[in-house]
């Protein structure tokens, strides 16, 4: 009888949290200054009606965004859980449409960590997990967590290998 695979436990650092509200914080100034621009210039050659209507729909749609773009980090932070074991890397996220995935150790074919600026400031990593088919992320973990779970499945991959 086969045994079952237990949900994951692990989660991201609370510092996720802070990086997705800054980094949601700086799309929506970029997509901001850009509309401004795009209204700027419709006012000031007089394109088209139906541009100023397309640049209203944008509006509504960017206000949309923006409240989504605020809201999306606490339900991230909230959902994504991963965990890892000689045989599958889990990881398993989402509140509206929810994903579960296993990878098996066999099919890992590299591990790396990496940090941008402002995963930097709160000292916070992402793994990038790539397979033959396909690539997965764990983003928002401790330096020192990232580190010891990238050598982690690195070395449980390497095993299933040999065998």
């Amino acid at each position: 009888m086969p045994s079952r695979i237990s949900a994951p436990q692990k989660s991201l650092s609370k510092d996720a949290f802070k990086v997705e509200l800054i980094t949601a914080g700086i799309t929506v100034v970029i997509g901001l200054v850009i509309l401004t621009v795009l209204y700027y210039l419709d006012n000031r050659f007089a394109w088209k009606e139906w541009m100023g209507w397309c640049l209203h729909g944008l509006l509504v749609i960017g206000v949309i965004a923006t409240i989504w773009s605020f809201v999306e980090p606490y339900f991230l932070y909230k959902s994504w859980r991963y965990d890892i074991d000689e045989d599958f890397l889990q990881m398993k996220f989402g509140v509206i449409t929810e994903k579960h995935f296993l990878v098996p150790m066999t099919k890992i074919q590299a591990v790396s960590t990496k940090q941008g600026p402002i995963l930097r400031k709160y000292g916070l990593y992402t793994i990038s997990i790539k397979t033959m088919g396909s690539s997965h992320e764990i983003p928002g973990l401790p330096g020192d967590v990232a580190s010891q779970l990238r050598e982690q499945i690195a070395h449980y991959a390497k095993l299933k290998e040999v065998e």
